[in-house]
């Protein structure tokens, strides 16, 4: 059911907002404030996005900081002056004469937003790492863990190995232990000192590493191992009975075949190998994006004031560069800010927006680093089997794609034309960024050279029958015939 306390057609306003996690929400509670017309979109049915996300109407089994804030940030939407279109799915945006056109389908049929300004808040997207295996039924994202836990109440399975990289294992097997599973090992890429060398950031927050370790106290008292500078190598058997091996990672970042691996029986297997800002609708749009490790991979360019280098675009949060959720409320309010001043209902000098740039940066400090902590390198991607499926929607197995890329295939678009990888349901979220690893890694060409696919709609799978709505044939206006 639609969150959006304003009934019938669409009409236009100052400025839409797409996502309504921290920076989403921030943009538009502050852009109400600064007195503009605000639409906010979402596909979920309440505020928060993935760090704050929470079943509607139902309290938490126990106390929880993230439920805590996010229970605020929901509150401070609601009383706020903005048209909510939440269970909204955003499939398209255009840019037509001077102002933007956003076009979703909800509960009550298609939606289009017209709007000057258009906020981009549409957060991150998981990386993954295929492996043997990595398709089976039991074997799922850390990403799509947490959406089980927090949003379903439901665990992924009750012995579960958590592997990849990053800080969200911990953040995951805290969660499953906490809801009464086992955590039977945590497999984490990085070795113990990849945390220390980056000490340095890490302590500009220093509230979020006492977190972690409290993170890993938990562990440490649960009895769970944790294998550290290894990497899942193969799952397999049945979501009754899965037995996932892991293999230590040699100082060439290959794993390591003169030691032996570890077996861990399972019921389930959650991985994830870091983050990647989400640049979907900005690509679609046609903003000038760039590729930086350090900020998660591709991202869209923005300026100080959050502004793309299209008119009357601006993007916040993880899409403009992995920074954290500390950081992208932050961001949001910078961007509604140069909206406001943008349309001329803000003066220029007005006092604050340094403030809230200083912030932002000291609060990316540390999101930063946890970015490039949860990424691994090139030697997991080139030791991927040549059987293993790269491109789950098209079932494309590595082989295919080398063969692909050996015929002089270059680009992204080049492997996406010659083989279909990435025009599947998913887009491209779940293998684009393997796909263009193994061109780098074949040809030598740079990330910026591969380049991203063509952005198209639509966005997310939608149902053609929902966006045609009702109609009588006999009433469609027929052509005459031409004349032979």
């Amino acid at each position: 059911m639609s969150a959006s306390p304003h009934a019938g057609p669409a009409g236009s306003c100052d400025v839409a907002v797409l996502g309504a996690g921290p920076a989403g929400a921030a943009a538009a509670i502050e852009a109400s404030a600064l007195g503009l017309r605000v639409a906010l979109l979402d596909e979920q049915p309440i505020a928060g996005g993935q760090v704050y996300r929470a079943v509607p109407g139902i309290a938490p089994v126990r106390a929880d900081r993230d439920r805590a804030e996010g229970d605020r940030l929901r509150s401070t939407v609601a009383d706020a002056n903005i048209e909510r279109h939440f269970c909204h799915r955003v499939w398209h945006v255009e840019r037509v004469d001077d102002e933007w056109r956003v076009h979703a389908l909800g509960p009550e049929g298609p939606r289009t937003v017209h709007a000057a300004a258009l906020i981009v808040a549409t957060g991150a997207q998981e990386r993954h790492v295929p492996f043997a295996g990595w398709e089976r039924p039991g074997v799922i994202g850390l990403a799509a863990a947490t959406v089980l836990i927090k949003a379903q109440r439901i665990l992924p399975g009750r012995n579960v190995v958590v592997a990849g990289v990053g800080p969200l294992l911990l953040v995951v097997a805290k969660a499953i232990i906490e809801g009464g599973g086992r955590v039977a090992a945590i497999v984490d890429a990085n070795a113990r000192g990849d945390w220390f060398a980056h000490a340095r950031d890490l302590v500009s927050r220093p509230d979020l590493v006492a977190r972690g370790i409290g993170w890993i106290r938990t562990m440490r008292s649960h009895g769970v191992p944790m294998l550290h500078g290894h990497i899942l190598r193969t799952v397999d058997g049945d979501t009754r009975s899965l037995r996932a091996v892991a293999a230590p990672i040699g100082r060439d970042g290959h794993p390591h075949a003169e030691v032996a691996s570890t077996e861990l029986l399972c019921d389930a297997v959650c991985c994830g190998f870091g983050l990647m800002p989400a640049t979907d609708v900005t690509r679609l749009a046609g903003a000038a994006h760039a590729f930086d490790p350090a900020r998660g991979g591709w991202h869209v360019i923005v300026d100080a004031d959050q502004r793309c280098d299209l008119p009357g675009l601006y993007a916040a949060g993880d899409g403009a560069g992995v920074t954290g959720a500390a950081a992208a409320p932050l961001q949001g309010r910078i961007a509604a800010s140069a909206v406001a001043r943008d349309l001329g209902r803000m003066d220029a000098n007005a006092r604050g927006a340094r403030g809230k740039k200083r912030g932002s940066v000291r609060a990316a400090r540390f999101g930063t680093a946890m970015t490039q902590l949860a990424s691994v390198g090139d030697g997991a991607i080139a030791s991927i089997p040549a059987d293993v499926i790269v491109c789950q929607c098209e079932r494309l197995s590595r082989r295919v794609l080398d063969g692909a890329i050996d015929d002089g295939c270059a680009t992204i678009n080049d492997l996406k034309s010659a083989t279909r990888c990435g025009m599947g349901p998913c887009g491209g979220r779940l293998c684009e960024d393997t796909a263009a690893r193994l061109i780098a890694i074949r040809t030598g060409r740079t990330r910026t050279d591969i380049g991203q696919a063509t952005g198209r709609p639509p966005l997310r799978p939608v149902d053609l029958d929902a966006l045609a709505g009702t109609f009588d044939y006999d009433a469609l206006p027929m052509p005459v015939p031409s004349p032979l």
